[in-house]
């Protein structure tokens, strides 16, 4: 190691054990480390694995630049169903949209078939007075003093995050933008996730039922990561920290 050394951290907690490489990014170095996971916080055995790199001082924390994160946090949430108490706000006379789903089946002919369970129970889906046509034009003006019940409804259920999708919104975002806003004054420490934001595509079940899961895992995997992010920073390690998604991309 030299002073002008600097490096890159990859750490990818698994079930078993927590896994990491450090990059000399001057000399093309590698180094590889691994510890035991520790399932009841994650974040421990990251920091772990950091403290492990680094060596007790064989590199200094300040001479990491990047700190690149892979984690299976939300998959697993989702699998365990250990998910944010959410609500899901749609266009009035669908609220029955997660569980109708849709005709297609795995097994045509199979008597025996159950639909996935929803992951936002019926008494927390709500309709809403508004419509949109296929060409995102307005038929019916959003009641706003509706939407402001349904804030208070929420309240009164200790809703943590909110999933909004209405017909056409992918073409015409603005009633779904204008309920994020009305939630977010009525309800400040609510996050909620628009459909025309997380999946702008037609087909009304398949954007609402993405949503819905991008609503569940948002407070699971923010307070993870708030976790993640003051214990990197409490070992000394300013560089920037990156989480990668599904796709590859960070």
């Amino acid at each position: 190691m030299t002073v002008d050394d600097q490096y890159r951290l990859g750490v990818d907690i698994g079930g078993t054990f927590t896994d990491a490489i450090l990059l000399n990014e001057s000399t093309g170095e590698v180094r590889t480390g691994k510890v035991p996971s520790t399932p009841s916080d994650p974040s421990e055995g990251f920091l772990n694995v950091v403290d492990r790199m680094l060596g007790g001082g064989s590199v200094r924390a300040k001479d990491v630049r990047y700190v690149v994160h892979g984690t299976t946090v939300a998959t697993n949430a989702i699998i365990e169903g250990d998910l944010a108490r959410t609500a899901f706000v749609t266009t009035n006379g669908f609220r029955d949209l997660l569980e109708i789903q849709t005709g297609i089946r795995p097994t045509l002919y199979d008597l025996q078939f159950e639909k996935v369970k929803p992951l936002v129970p019926r008494y927390l889906c709500f309709g809403v007075p508004e419509r949109l046509d296929f060409r995102g034009d307005v038929l019916v003006e959003l009641d706003e003093e509706a939407v402001r019940e349904v804030a208070g409804k929420l309240r009164d259920e200790g809703v943590e995050s909110v999933a909004v999708c209405l017909l056409h919104s992918y073409i015409n975002p603005e009633h779904e933008r204008r309920i994020g806003e009305i939630i977010q004054e009525e309800l400040p420490s609510v996050l909620v996730s628009l459909s025309s934001v997380v999946a702008p595509e037609f087909r009304e079940y398949f954007r609402a039922s993405t949503t819905v899961i991008n609503a569940a895992i948002r407070p699971v995997v923010s307070r993870y990561l708030g976790k993640i992010r003051d214990r990197v920073r409490g070992s000394g390690v300013t560089g920037e920290l990156l989480v990668m998604q599904s796709s590859g991309e960070f």
